[in-house]
């Protein structure tokens, strides 16, 4: 097979890049529809991060940088460019996408890289001397990768069924320091989403810096309560050795003692901000991702099914390759367990006027983003559901 419709050939490099890359109202739009291929491995084109990170650890200068400005500045320039693609894998393709192993090693990858990442990291912070700006550009840059990496690829191999791919996301969310995700997000977000019970999901009219601080303390609250009901229904007490939360925060405890007694303080502290930033990353995808939407109650004192309008979601597709398909938001939430490669677009799911790390920095200045959003979360939303209602899930 060639790639190309029956009947239709190549017809050399300018062809090729007619078909791959065409002009449409002096935007461009990426098509990956004849390039198989291209379709796996340009899911491998976020790990060039690892190959940016590893400049910045050895480097000094403006290098220390450049994968925090290609991240958010060069990305967001690139998405007001390129054309949104909404277009979906036909049934077939996606029976295919889902059994290519290819799509799975890719973030399996990431497991060794990401903690080489971090071992470099703190060996280059604690053992070469280098002037303040290169370590907090080189903090910053373990951050990106806290979050990109660590908490984002580790919140996919989360939902995946196989125990082995489970513990390989517990293995990334330790990096991140922020392993009670696994607990919260999955047994306390899907299931409260877009409700004022659920503290992950942003309300009409809230900022993000007080989101970060409600969303941070609420999602571990939640873990404890979810895992010490957990552990009393197996038969032993909340606080125990069958509570999930207490062995994660033990781990991390250890970790973070490890890295004290092999690269010294300083190196733990730049750790630990390195973590909060990827900590921070986070919950800035989780403000953008249901800001504003809000499922309305049911009889029965529940609210209503969780449906495409209830997150936000991009096509913008640099954005969607960067984090795994994580901004096709809304089919996520409709089935937690598809693959990132299945991901549709809902044509009912409200979009986003940028990509993810645009409107990540819009987020940064709360009234440039009302002005924005809250237009188009009234649109949506109709009147926004006050944050007091009441009800259960």
């Amino acid at each position: 097979m060639n790639g190309y419709p029956p009947g239709q050939q190549a017809s050399g490099a300018a062809a090729f890049m007619k078909a791959a890359f065409p002009v449409t109202h002096s935007r461009f739009t990426i098509d990956d529809s004849r390039m198989t291929p291209f379709r796996v491995f340009k899911y491998a084109s976020p790990l060039l991060l690892y190959a940016g990170s590893l400049r910045a650890f050895l480097g000094t200068g403006l290098v220390v940088w450049l994968p925090l400005l290609y991240s958010f500045v060069l990305v967001p320039l690139l998405e007001l460019a390129l054309r949104p693609d909404a277009r979906n894998l036909s049934a077939a393709e996606a029976e295919l996408a889902r059994r290519n192993p290819l799509y799975d090693w890719l973030l399996y990858l990431v497991v060794p890289m990401q903690w080489g990442a971090l071992a470099l990291f703190l060996h280059q912070v604690a053992f070469v001397p280098a002037p303040a700006t290169d370590l907090a550009g080189r903090t910053a840059v373990m951050g990106l990768l806290c979050g990109s990496f660590g908490i984002n690829v580790g919140h996919e191999l989360g939902h995946r069924s196989r125990k082995g791919e489970r513990a390989l996301a517990l293995t990334l969310l330790l990096t991140s320091l922020y392993m009670h995700f696994y607990i919260e997000h999955n047994k306390g977000h899907h299931k409260r989403v877009a409700t004022p019970e659920d503290p992950s999901s942003a309300r009409y009219g809230e900022a993000l810096y007080p989101f970060w601080v409600r969303s941070v303390a609420g999602s571990l609250r939640s873990a404890w309560h979810i895992a010490a009901a957990e552990a009393r229904k197996a038969g032993a007490p909340g606080f125990s050795r069958r509570n999930a939360l207490l062995v994660f925060l033990l781990m991390e405890a250890m970790l973070l003692l490890l890295v004290a007694a092999v690269f010294g303080a300083l190196a733990l502290g730049l750790f630990a901000v390195a973590a909060l930033m990827g900590i921070l990353l986070l919950e800035t995808v989780n403000y953008i991702e249901h800001y504003g939407l809000q499922r309305r109650p049911a009889p029965g004192g529940r609210y209503e099914r969780a449906q495409p309008a209830h997150s936000w979601n991009s096509s913008h597709v640099i954005g969607r390759v960067m984090l795994f398909e994580l901004s096709r938001h809304s089919d996520h939430h409709y089935l937690a367990s598809r693959k990132y490669q299945e991901l549709r677009h809902h044509e009912e799911a409200p979009q986003l006027p940028t990509g993810y790390p645009g409107m990540m920095l819009l987020a940064l200045v709360p009234p440039a983003w009302f002005y924005v959003m809250n237009p188009r979360a009234k649109k949506i939303a109709g009147t926004p559901v006050p944050a007091t209602s009441e009800g259960s899930i």
